[in-house]
């Protein structure tokens, strides 16, 4: 049926987020190394949307892919985000270069910003040059038709114009790969009048050219970068087979470095006739420019130095103890009650410690687990292998497209492979991205551990993410069933409790929406509470405008990308918050009011497309009374925050939700304040 429902673009409405993010490097309230922290993030979020979002639209045009969006409406797409990232890189070079470093200099601390340096270092970066940096170089003169190189994807070039010094002078270019692998790109100067300074790489570089260059007068350099197509495409045949689809992706990474190129970014500065040339020696097209300013490649600025011991940054706060885990038996606590953890407030070393006693409980026999991305020298991995060499049954699901991780998934596998771990790879067609963990005692118990982000103790100290501990004999009988057909070995399968993508999820969603509608039209409340990252499914969207039309109040506390138009009459119940602060919020939490009697999840799946219709995504009731109110009181902090939270118009704009008639509430450190109360109260009931 024909309606004139409103969506957002998923790509603008992602650029509105990153925008976010950008404004965090704008308050002046936080330590300027955390404010530089929100540059380096914008920065690298830009260049992974253009190695895969802005690649997929270049491809539609090329028709290369087969998508549901046409050459027309990619074309015009790329037309919205040229403007937009435009637009935001002016406001980057504004924060950087009139707040950001004038910040830094009442710091004490000095970048310089272009080649030409004070009198009492120029003796420094003449022999630091010579000595550290010269050996790596590799200048080439760009001849046309005769000297071809690659220009690898997002490596720091520095083009440079020269002039032949003779009877006849005569106009050259050369390029030179900055050798970021081998000298650092912020290189420490010596101090000067109890002051520190900084300097760019390139621009040592580029005030040594003399030295690279002789028999030529040095008119000038750029810098230069490209970035490249980095998405994997995989054929469904491929996918049938594991040992085909192992080495299809090994051989698609290595080329992800000679991917098709999705922008060339230069240095405005240079000169039309330089650009031109560089544009014919590399079959570089007008479409693919993107001028920028004399520094690219600024997610780099998450590595200038702190010289000051620490200070000029934020710390996170000491991770919050559980009392009742601080135990030796971690499954006799989980027998008794379920457990909440809620990262990176609550401390990881609790799950890690529940595969720890799985691998040494002499009752446990078997340990599943889905993988999805772990951390390089994973203890989680090597607890499994533990396990697996004490001669426990152990398998993990291992999900190899998971993007920008797949050559440390290959590697993990084939370690945990060694040890004796029965590995499954993806499924065809599909991406596993469910977060379970089963333990299996000879008992006929099992322990499960629920979440809504990946077993990775790295990203757990910044990504906001929930988990339970549960033995729940209604959850773990059909958390069996999920690995069931993740082996195959089940195709069909009824769930009662838990929602699985691909079987439940969506027509029960469905349904608690439309319950809410029916509460409201016999006269009763009606209201719904969504957290997730992601918002893009128009079927899902569509059954929320549906829901405000009728009269049902929805919060939804959205990320990223959340294409849900809102201040529309079919949307004016609907209120959207997005919250962006010292950690990254993660989690998926649906909350349905139902009348009193209320549903609440907690999930591993956004609303994209992706997640409700091409992978296998879980979620789970939350059962136990105590952690649904945590988890109520949690998202309650949320909504009333109104100082890091905005709420999203209908024009995309990020609008704060400041109030200084209120008092001040902010999400995260509010958070930590509540869990930490609830631990100490727990604490000192614990008899001594």
């Amino acid at each position: 049926m024909e309606n004139n429902f409103k969506y957002f673009s998923r790509d603008v409405s992602w650029l509105s987020f990153n925008y976010r993010v950008l404004l965090e490097a704008e308050d002046e309230n936080l330590p300027i190394y955390e404010r530089i922290k929100f540059l380096s993030i914008h920065a690298s979020n830009l260049e992974e949307f253009y190695k895969i979002r802005v690649s997929e639209h270049r491809s539609v045009i090329m028709k290369k892919i087969h998508s549901e969006e046409d050459p027309a409406e990619a074309e015009q797409t790329l037309e919205e985000v040229k403007e937009e990232v435009t637009r935001q890189q002016e406001q980057f070079s504004s924060i950087f270069e009139s707040e950001v470093l004038p910040e830094l200099n009442k710091k004490g601390v000095f970048l310089y910003m272009n080649p030409k340096v004070e009198d009492f270092h120029r003796e420094f970066i003449r022999n630091y040059f010579v000595e550290e940096v010269f050996p790596f170089l590799q200048p080439v003169l760009l001849l046309k038709d005769q000297i071809k190189i690659f220009i690898r994807d997002n490596r720091l070039y520095q083009v440079v114009e020269l002039l032949r010094e003779d009877l006849f002078p005569q106009k050259y270019y050369a390029i030179i790969k900055i050798p970021y692998s081998k000298i650092p790109r912020f290189i420490e100067l010596p101090k000067y009048e109890g002051k520190h300074y900084f300097m760019f790489a390139e621009d040592l570089i580029a005030a040594n050219l003399q030295y690279i260059f002789p028999g030529f007068r040095v008119r000038g350099s750029y810098n230069v970068k490209i970035s490249r197509d980095a998405d994997i495409y995989i054929d469904e045949e491929v996918e049938t087979n594991n040992e085909n689809l192992v080495e299809t992706i090994i051989r698609k990474v290595k080329k992800r470095k000679i991917g098709d190129l999705s922008r060339f970014v230069y240095d405005r500065n240079m000169p039309f006739d330089c650009l031109e040339y560089i544009c014919n020696v590399f079959s570089i097209y007008p479409k693919d420019l993107v001028p920028d300013n004399a520094h690219l490649n600024m997610e780099d600025l998450i590595k200038l130095p702190n010289p000051c011991d620490g200070e000029l940054e934020r710390k996170s706060p000491e991770p919050i103890r559980v009392p009742q885990l601080e135990t030796n038996d971690i499954f006799n606590v989980i027998r008794q009650q379920d457990v909440f953890l809620f990262y990176p407030y609550h401390t990881f070393d609790y799950f890690t410690g529940f595969l720890r006693q799985a691998s040494v409980d002499p009752d446990v026999e078997e340990i599943l687990l889905t993988q999805y991305r772990v951390a390089q020298d994973s203890e989680v991995i090597n607890h499994l292998i533990g396990a697996a060499i004490a001669g426990k049954k152990v398998t993990v699901f291992v999900e190899l497209k998971a993007r920008f991780d797949e050559e440390n998934n290959l590697f993990t596998a084939e370690t945990m492979k060694q040890a004796g771990i029965r590995i499954i790879y993806s499924l065809s067609g599909l991406k596993v991205h469910a977060k379970v963990a089963l333990i299996r005692a000879r008992s006929g118990l099992s322990y499960a551990y629920l979440s809504t982000g990946n077993f990775n103790e790295k990203t757990a100290r910044f990504y906001s993410d929930m988990a339970i501990m549960t033995s729940n004999k209604s959850l773990t009988d059909e958390i069996i069933s999920v690995f069931d057909v993740l082996e195959g070995t089940k195709k069909e399968v009824e769930f009662k409790n838990i929602l699985v993508a691909r079987f439940n999820l969506l027509p029960r969603l469905i349904d608690m929406i439309r319950r809410e509608k029916e509460h409201v039209k016999n006269g009763h409340k009606g209201y719904i509470l969504l957290k997730m990252n992601g918002l893009q499914d128009r079927v899902m969207i569509n059954e929320l405008y549906e829901a405000s039309k009728a009269g049902v109040e929805i919060d939804l506390i959205v990320r990223g990308i959340c294409c849900l138009v809102p201040d529309q009459p079919y949307s004016k119940n609907i209120r959207i918050t997005r919250i962006v602060d010292h950690f990254l919020e993660h989690s998926r939490i649906w909350y349905f009011y139902n009348r009193g009697e209320d549903d609440l999840f907690i999930t591993s799946a956004d609303w994209m497309r992706r997640n409700l219709y091409r992978r296998i995504e879980t979620a789970f009731p939350v059962l136990d009374p105590g952690i649904r109110k945590t988890i109520l009181d949690i998202l309650d902090i949320q909504l009333k925050d109104n100082q890091k939270a905005c709420f999203i118009d209908e024009n995309l704009n990020n609008v704060f939700k400041w109030n200084d008639s209120e008092k001040p509430v902010r999400a995260q450190a509010d958070t930590y304040d509540y869990l930490l109360k609830k631990s100490q109260t727990f604490a000192k009931k614990i008899p001594i």
